[in-house]
């Protein structure tokens, strides 16, 4: 882990997308923080001491889901397939998410992949639940959305990207994301067509990696799409059991309530997501695993 010593930065951005609106002034305590996302490897040796079974290999309740088609409720994950043929990124995202069954994470493409080479890429396919499971079981925490911000930057302040104001200074990727036109041409530019190991780019100001790029991260926040107000964070059960029900896409009919993911994922693209920036933001139902989200700890002293 790497210690963060906290401060003062300006969180969001007025210059993206509506969400990340306004930018405020924020602050953290200090923090201690993986220097990578969870590994393959370190996810398996908490899977080989509890015999944890992840969200993914397990047939969903369908009390839970009331009018599932069966095929639906079996053990399963979302996978990204790239389409074949060009097609309109402003169109539905089955497009290129393909629900697999038999996808989890020790099979991130599916029943027939494995982690062989693997092993020191992020850790996907894991719902809120097991990224808690795992937590608990390590003694850590989840970055709360300001705490995870404030790491990305690295110490920087109004820049747009967390190494400077270039996507690509020089010529050189600094993350691991998306170029050509998505979802149907990666131009593998940087390399990787999907996850690449820990630590295959520079780290940030305070030495940490792939904070942007690579994997989504879960953080600790429920979901608002006005950030400016303050989240809840209090000793009150009722305040929190609202901020998780205020969190649901009011679109939802199964009412599943929504954590803040950041960083992007190499799935972001100039011409998509532009979500490779410490100030970006996205909502995840807490029931959803899939192969570009993972997550990282903290420990607060």
């Amino acid at each position: 882990m790497v210690w963060i010593e906290g401060g003062q930065f300006t969180m969001g951005s007025n210059h993206h997308y509506p969400e990340e609106r306004p930018e405020r002034p924020a602050a953290v305590e200090g923090f201690w923080i993986d220097r990578n996302p969870v590994t393959n490897r370190e996810f398996a040796r908490f899977v080989a001491e509890t015999g944890y079974r992840t969200f993914a290999e397990q047939a969903p309740d369908p009390a839970d889901y009331p009018g599932a088609l069966p095929e639906m409720l079996v053990p399963s994950s979302l996978v990204f397939q790239p389409p074949a043929r060009p097609v309109d990124p402003r169109g539905p995202v089955s497009q290129w998410w393909s629900f697999q069954s038999g996808a989890d994470w020790r099979h991130p493409m599916g029943p027939d992949s494995s982690l062989d080479e693997i092993a020191e890429h992020p850790v996907v396919h894991v719902a809120l639940v097991d990224v808690e499971a795992y937590l608990d079981w390590a003694g850590l925490s989840l970055p709360n959305e300001a705490e995870w911000e404030f790491a990305a930057r690295g110490g920087s302040e109004g820049t747009e990207f967390a190494w400077g104001s270039e996507l690509v200074p020089g010529g050189v990727h600094q993350a691991n994301t998306w170029q050509g036109a998505f979802p149907y041409a990666n131009l593998r530019e940087d390399g990787w067509l999907r996850t690449s190991p820990v630590g295959t780019y520079p780290a940030n100001g305070y030495g940490l990696n792939d904070m942007i790029g690579n994997v989504w991260e879960w953080t600790a926040d429920w979901w608002r799409d006005s950030p400016g107000a303050a989240p809840v964070r209090s000793c009150c059960s009722t305040a929190r059991a609202k901020a998780m029900q205020d969190s649901v896409d009011p679109n939802d009919p199964t009412r599943i309530p929504r954590r803040v993911l950041k960083g992007g994922s190499h799935l972001c693209a100039p011409n998509y997501c532009q979500r490779y920036r410490p100030a970006a933001r996205h909502a995840q139902p807490v029931d959803t695993s899939t192969s570009h989200v993972g997550f990282r700890a903290i420990a607060r002293i």
